[in-house]
């Protein structure tokens, strides 16, 4: 098996600016003959090491600086399905990564590319966009596990959708193929023009019968509408003629602890010093109201996330979430230290890989106890596909754009004529990831039954 290339290796993300300029001829011959040491076959390989580390064991390692009142719900939503472990997995399957072949082409990983993180929201200039959506575990990497990553999540997925062998195996490679075939076509833009471009949601919709198209466009409809004047009728009530978060526990809980509020009121001031001149003077213009613990995702229960109302000078609300930035999983995997605090690599991940990002982006620290956070508006219109409803042929089709926004993210922040050349025009990559997605959905089951087995067994808190 290829070795995985250490970090001090990379080749692929762009650097210097007195760099020599290498032709596009060149760089592409340069992709094919990394063939010679890394085949395309041999991205096919899934074998756990002998010396794996225990999938439970790595979780509960995790745990260790959560909320532990919230780790029962972090596992009970694992638990759910073999989808949800992959979900909540992600150090997990990095550390199994690392173990696989690598070119040594890196680029600005997402780090958590599985299905469920691709998504429609609004971009700055309020048209709705498709892209990647969560970057919790962004940082350098091979190109290759974001694209193993989504592949296993398509196997796990369509499995759970009761697809044949044949249905789930295609679906992967639509994905794979579509992100060679735009890697290919971003190889050929000048990288300006890369930069530039962005998928548009509407095109999601040219896939669909004219019944399905109806009732997307609907959805669209709500997506657009999921905003902050929504999220204030749903998350909030006036108790005394003022307005509060409504408390859900253990989903959402108001903040009562005064020692509390002004640690997080201090993370707002240092997230503030973060904005660009012309974001501060957007922000100055909004005060504060109230702040509550809300449990998002899978993966993330049990890290900090707070929520916090404003209110504009027009009597407008914004919703702003602070979520902890804790080191990534390819960092961990990978044995890397990053020179950024993880709230701005957050947020600077996300700059680079999406096209067009929230305008309010920022990170802050919680002085007293060392916590890295990073903020972003909650509720921007903002929405996913429920892949569980998805049909053979039209899971395919979604497949290949996930494929394409992963292409578009990783063509901003390294060279896709390299990684375009290396996979070529041929069916080899995507076969071979193929291969890989099939034995590792069957590894993520094997993984998810040793959790379930746990939490029957009372190893793993449960309440």
């Amino acid at each position: 098996m290829t070795r995985a290339r250490k970090p001090t290796e990379r080749i692929g993300l762009l650097t210097a600016f007195d760099a020599p300029v290498v032709s596009p001829d060149q760089r592409r011959e340069a992709g094919k003959e990394l063939r010679s040491a890394t085949p395309r076959a041999a991205h096919a390989v899934w074998q756990p090491a002998a010396d794996r580390p225990d999938p439970i064991a790595v979780l509960a390692e995790s745990n260790a600086t959560r909320d532990q009142d919230l780790v029962p719900l972090r596992f009970q939503r694992m638990a759910a399905s073999p989808f949800a472990f992959l979900r909540g997995s992600a150090l997990v399957m990095a550390h199994d990564l690392a173990t696989t072949a690598v070119t040594g082409v890196d680029v600005q990983l997402c780090g958590d590319a599985h299905l469920a993180n691709f998504g429609v929201f609004k971009s700055p200039d309020r048209r709705l966009v498709f892209d990647l959506n969560d970057f919790d575990e962004t940082s350098p990497g091979p190109f290759e596990w974001d694209v193993k990553r989504l592949g296993a999540s398509i196997a796990v997925a369509t499995r759970e959708n009761g697809f044949d062998d044949v249905g789930a195996r295609r679906a992967v490679i639509a994905a794979v193929s579509s992100y060679a075939d735009w890697m290919q076509r971003y190889s050929q833009l000048a990288h300006l023009d890369v930069w530039y471009a962005r998928i548009d949601a509407s095109e999601l919709l040219e896939l669909l019968d004219p019944t399905a198209r109806k009732r997307s466009e609907r959805g669209l409809e709500r997506v657009a509408n999921k905003n902050h004047l929504r999220a204030l009728d749903k998350l909030t009530e006036v108790v005394d003629g003022r307005r509060q978060i409504v408390s859900d526990p253990p989903l959402v809980e108001r903040i009562s602890s005064p020692d509390l509020q002004r640690r997080l009121e201090n993370v707002l001031t240092d997230y503030r010093a973060s904005l660009s001149a012309d974001r501060q003077v957007l922000f100055d213009r909004y005060r504060f109201v109230d702040f509550a613990r809300k449990v998002v995702g899978v993966g993330s229960v049990g890290t900090r996330c707070w929520i916090a109302l404003f209110q504009g000078p027009n009597g407008a609300p914004l919703f702003l979430q602070l979520k902890e930035a804790r080191a990534s999983s390819p960092q961990l995997a990978l044995r890397q230290k990053s020179r950024l605090h993880n709230g701005q690599r957050v947020v600077e991940g996300q700059r680079q890989l999406q096209a067009a990002s929230d305008v309010l982006l920022g990170w802050g620290t919680d002085a007293d106890t060392g916590i890295h956070y990073y903020v972003r508006q909650l509720w921007d219109a903002k929405g996913s596909v429920e892949v569980s409803k998805l049909r053979p042929a039209m899971f395919s089709a979604y497949a290949g754009f996930c494929g394409w926004a992963l292409a578009r993210a990783h063509a901003r922040t390294s060279d896709s004529v390299t990684i375009s050349g290396y996979m070529g025009t041929s069916d080899r990559f995507a076969e071979a990831i193929a291969d890989f997605s099939e034995a590792y959905a069957d590894q993520t089951v094997r993984d998810h039954a040793l959790l379930v087995d746990a939490l029957e067994r009372g190893t793993l808190p449960t309440t």
